[in-house]
């Protein structure tokens, strides 16, 4: 199979989909690899490592688009990116379907097939290729959190930490799932007062053995949400419904209880966001203002990281790629329900009924893939 990687357009977006090694991997399975040229350049990859693997080196996205059987991005199809695909073409990244209808329709109309990164299960039902960046997008969290909390960013003026005679700040997570644990464990490390908020008291019970005494493990609902925003200096919405849209969990009205130059770091901004006054912002202009309230909803937060974000993505997605490039789509599906559970839209049909839910849309009953 040909099997093609673009350099990614997003704003702010320094990732890359593949590895060298990656390459080599394909190129050794059998398969042609085209690479955009300098498409690993924000990663920290050279056109030469890739070229020294056996990639193809091409000079536009419409050559990768123009002959690869197979997509593999890191970021959805961008508005002059949907133009170029293909009715036959299978394009595996992080579609997010349910936050953008435009996005939605504008796939639907190319006839394509969306495997996407962050509805595929694994045999355990995890979240395999979210997971990475959700490691990385919770740590981020608080990284950024305790920027926008200074004075001049617009925050409180408050140091995480705190000194010596000095309280630290309160930082509540909601949502205690990958995002959300490991936005606690860098809090609790800079010596902030935590909340860590959900609704599966399982999964609080083995967070509350594990995490630092600075951190209450606290069972979510309005009540408590509501107290915990009004004591925290940094929030940090984490909420995943897998494929689905996010739950507003702080209306607008529910701002008024927090303190003035309070943060919210809106990680679930992917899926819409867990905030109803959140909208999505970009790297170069990640923030704004809503009734006193700092809010911080870049949506390609781990991009920031590129090469990080790139050796973590990339450990994970490669065997995917392998078994797409190698067995396609309906016979990896039939073999894989991983890859089943990850194809949201099938040759312009839409399988995946989290998506259809959210925006009312009909959902293919009738298609070769099984329905995820």
């Amino acid at each position: 199979m040909i099997v093609g990687i673009p350099k990614e357009t997003k704003r702010d977006e320094y990732r890359v989909a593949i590895l060298p090694v990656g390459v080599e991997e394909l190129v050794r399975a059998g398969h042609t690899v085209l690479l955009e040229r300098s498409a690993g350049i924000g990663s920290g990859l050279l056109d030469e490592q890739y070229a020294a693997c056996g990639a193809q080196m091409v000079s536009s996205a419409v050559e990768v688009f123009g002959q690869a059987e197979l997509i593999v991005k890191v970021k959805e199809p961008q508005a002059a990116e949907l133009p170029l695909l293909r009715p036959d073409q299978l394009i595996f990244t992080y579609f997010h379907f349910a936050a953008d209808r435009l996005l939605t329709e504008g796939f639907l109309a190319t006839g394509a097939t969306a495997i996407a990164y962050e509805t595929l299960r694994d045999d355990r039902g995890k979240l395999p290729l979210l997971v990475p960046m959700s490691e990385v997008a919770g740590r981020m969290s608080i990284q950024e959190g305790a920027k926008y909390l200074e004075k001049p960013q617009m925050g409180r003026g408050i140091l995480l930490g705190g000194v010596p005679g000095v309280a630290p700040a309160h930082v509540t997570v909601l949502g205690a799932g990958t995002v959300g644990a490991n936005a606690a464990k860098v809090a609790a490390g800079f010596g902030a007062s935590v909340g860590l908020l959900d609704t599966n008291l399982d999964r609080l019970r083995y967070l509350d053995d594990v995490t630092p005494p600075n951190v209450d493990c606290l069972y979510s609902d309005r009540h408590t949400i509501r107290e915990q925003i009004a004591r925290a200096d940094l929030v940090i919405g984490s909420v995943l419904i897998p494929g689905a849209r996010a739950p507003h969990l702080i209306e607008r009205e529910d701002l008024k209880f927090m303190k003035s130059g309070a943060v919210i770091i809106d990680v679930a901004i992917d899926q819409g966001g867990c905030v109803a006054t959140s909208r999505p912002t970009t790297h170069a202009s990640p923030t704004f203002v809503v009734d006193d309230i700092v809010h911080y909803c870049v949506t390609n937060m781990p991009g920031a990281v590129g090469r990080t974000s790139t050796y973590a993505l990339c450990n994970a997605t490669l065997p995917y790629v392998l078994m797409l490039a190698s067995l396609g789509v309906e016979k990896a599906a039939r073999e894989n329900a991983s890859i089943t559970s990850a194809v949201n839209v099938y040759r312009g049909s839409l399988t995946c009924r989290a998506v259809a839910e959210a925006f009312g849309m009909p959902m293919q009953s009738q298609s070769p893939m099984p329905i995820s």
